[in-house]
């Protein structure tokens, strides 16, 4: 299938690992001109060798945890190079835990880095894609928007937050040509995964491989997701081909989410 990608420019965040790195791949594979955005410098420039070189792709340095420097680093990017017609919204989750024993300061930190972050690079794209005609908007956010996950109470909280922010926008963009949808990763092997594992063990006594085996099986797939398997969706998503499909949550779990 022809996705219709090679002429496009793409923003991925968080993409120096897990998903956003395979996302990136991904998109750099079809031939989009990528520009990874994360904090680590170092990081974004060992990523940039891994992407396929078929066009120009770049980076810009950014900390998620100030909205409004992250706006000024994109808006002064876009300013001397291009716009994007492809954002990729990605975020590390905030850390697990009950939500009545969370600080309040954690769920300002988590609704700064998500949503107000998710926010302010909409802004800043947004004109861009309108101009174009064509714009894809994919925020990778958790299962949890869907059923609320055990333990990671401040993330249910956020993300439920971010989806309704996404399905709003949706709506108001759709006439631009612009679609804006969530996909909503179940287990995937990445370094945020074997956190959870290792508090899980921490927690029940468990083993790692045993609390690793009991989340498997909580899946009718039996396995984890591999970031590539993610990163598959999102590039769909950002495609032609997905010109009609619009403020949707799409789960990409092996069927462990119970509701439809």
């Amino acid at each position: 299938m022809n996705l219709n990608l090679n002429k496009k420019y793409a923003l991925v965040c968080g993409s120096t690992a897990g998903i956003g790195k395979a996302t990136a791949i991904a998109l750099a594979e079809e031939g989009v001109q990528v520009t990874l955005i994360a904090r680590n410098e170092d990081k974004l420039k060992a990523t940039l060798t891994d992407l396929p070189q078929h066009r120009n792709h770049d980076y810009i340095v950014a900390d998620f945890s100030n909205p409004t420097e992250l706006k000024a680093r994109v808006l002064d990017y876009v300013s001397k190079n291009h716009g994007f017609h492809v954002l990729v919204n990605n975020t590390g989750g905030p850390k697990g835990g009950p939500v009545f024993s969370a600080d309040v300061e954690e769920f300002e930190s988590a609704f700064t880095q998500h949503l107000k972050c998710n926010h302010v690079l909409a802004q800043t794209v947004v004109p861009f894609m309108k101009t174009e005609g064509y714009g894809r908007i994919v925020n990778v956010i958790s299962t949890s928007v869907k059923q609320p996950l055990d333990g990671l109470g401040v993330s249910n909280t956020i993300r439920g937050a971010v989806a309704s922010w996404s399905k709003t926008l949706a709506n108001e963009l759709g006439q631009f040509g612009i679609t804006v949808n969530n996909v909503l990763p179940g287990a995937t092997g990445t370094e945020r995964l074997a956190e959870i594992i290792k508090n899980k063990a921490t927690k029940t006594g468990n083993t790692e491989e045993e609390s690793a085996n009991a989340m498997k099986n909580a899946v009718p797939a039996k396995r984890f997701a591999k970031p590539e398997e993610i990163a598959s969706a999102i590039t769909f998503l950002a495609s032609e081909r997905a010109a009609y499909i619009n403020g949707i949550n799409l789960p990409v779990d092996g069927g462990r989410t119970k509701s439809l």
